[in-house]
Parts: structure tokens; C-alpha cells; sequence
């Protein structure tokens, strides 16, 4: 590609993002990944914090994906201390698609109890993905504070990180079923109990850690 077809795509691209039609900005966000050009990164992240469509959004994370880790892992580390809740959702969510683990240390203890649902749920996915082997079982104990919390689909998404962190996290877990509130019993047996048997299912092992309370016992004995 010639140097004014650069510039050309460039600037459509620019254009594209800005339009008020999300297929336009769709077609924009596919075309600044396909050809990728350092000089979008910024406009790039700026959209994810603003951007209202979910394919959009997606998109957008692929482009910045296409792009050298070491010029756009800066600029989003920067965007997780934004007041703005999707601007750091959008950019943990993409943050953990790069994968790279520089971006560890800024994957805070605030950010994974968000009080957001959808930046915590983010947080906890970039999380597990991005933690380094000697800090899992300090992440476990981390996630295990939020288990309880929101609904069934934030509670699917903690079950799945604390899963995705292997055995190690058995004791947080077990500690967590004899804690005094209810929702947390509930919910550490149910993930302890896909963490043994994956195929259950979330709604059967929630129905069953419900039976367990019932009876009386964290299932445990013997």
C-alpha cells in the first residue's frame, strides 16, 4: 500500500468512527484492523468508552488487537482508572484478548470488586487469564469476597474464573462454606461442586448447594 492510500484509509477510518450509523462505524472499526495504523490506537480506545453497540464495541477490541501490544497495553492500563464504567470494562475485556502480562499489576484489587458488575465480571476474566503462577491462590482469596454477589449471570461468571484457576483454589472455597451469610454458602458449594463434576451444570449445582443448606450441612462431612 502507497503512502497516500495509507492516509486515505486513514482518514476514512477516522470518519467511520465518528458517523451515527453503526454499520458505518462497524465497516470503520473492521477496516482500522485490517490495516492497522498506530495513529487510530487512540481514537480506537476512545470509542470503546462511548461506543452504545455491542458489535461495535467487539469489533473495536479486535482492532486494537491487530495492533503491537507494546503501543496499545499503555494507553489501555491508562483507561482502568477512567470514571467512565465501559470505558474500563472495554478496555479489561480487551486487555485480556491481548493477553500480555505486563498488564498484571494493573488488574487491581478495586477493579475486581467493582462496583460495577459488568467491569468486576471483566476484571475477574482478565484476571485469571493474565495472573502470574506464583499469585493464584492471592487472586483465589480475592474472588472468593465476591462470592454471593449480584445475580445468576455475575455469579456464573465468578464460578467460571475461580474454576479457571484449578485446585488450588479448593481451600478459598471451603473456607467460604461456612461463612454466615446464606448466598455465599450457596454459591462457593455450587462452584466447588463444577469445579469436581464441570458437566452438572451451574442451575443443578446451585439447586443442589440449596438442598445441602437445607439438610443442614455444608457437605462436608465424613
Amino acid at each position: 500500500m502507497t503512502m497516500p492510500e495509507k492516509e486515505t484509509n486513514t482518514m476514512r477510518a477516522v470518519q467511520g468512527l465518528r458517523d451515527s450509523r453503526s454499520p458505518v462505524r462497524l465497516q470503520a472499526a473492521l477496516a482500522a484492523g485490517t490495516s492497522p495504523d498506530a495513529r487510530l490506537i487512540d481514537m480506537l480506545i476512545e470509542r470503546c468508552a462511548v461506543e452504545p453497540d455491542f458489535y461495535v464495541r467487539d469489533m473495536l477490541t479486535w482492532a486494537l488487537t491487530r495492533h503491537p501490544a507494546s503501543m496499545t497495553v499503555p494507553r489501555l492500563i491508562d483507561e482502568l482508572r477512567s470514571e467512565r464504567a465501559q470505558a474500563r470494562n472495554q478496555a479489561l475485556h480487551t486487555l485480556s484478548k491481548i493477553g500480555d502480562r505486563r498488564a498484571w499489576p494493573a488488574i487491581t484489587r478495586a477493579l475486581l470488586t467493582d462496583a460495577d458488575d459488568e467491569v468486576a465480571r471483566s476484571a475477574w476474566r482478565a484476571a485469571v487469564i493474565l495472573v502470574p503462577e506464583d499469585e493464584v491462590s492471592e487472586l483465589a482469596a480475592v474472588l472468593a469476597t465476591q462470592l454471593g454477589r449480584g445475580g445468576r449471570e455475575t455469579q456464573l461468571s465468578l464460578s467460571r474464573a475461580l474454576i479457571a484457576l484449578g485446585e488450588v483454589v479448593l481451600p478459598t472455597l471451603r473456607a467460604a462454606m461456612t461463612d454466615l451469610d446464606p448466598r455465599v454458602r450457596r454459591h462457593a458449594n455450587a462452584t466447588e461442586r463444577l469445579l469436581r463434576d464441570p458437566d452438572v451444570g451451574f442451575e443443578f449445582a446451585i439447586e443442589e448447594a440449596k438442598r445441602v443448606a437445607a439438610l443442614g450441612t455444608t457437605g462436608q462431612e465424613g
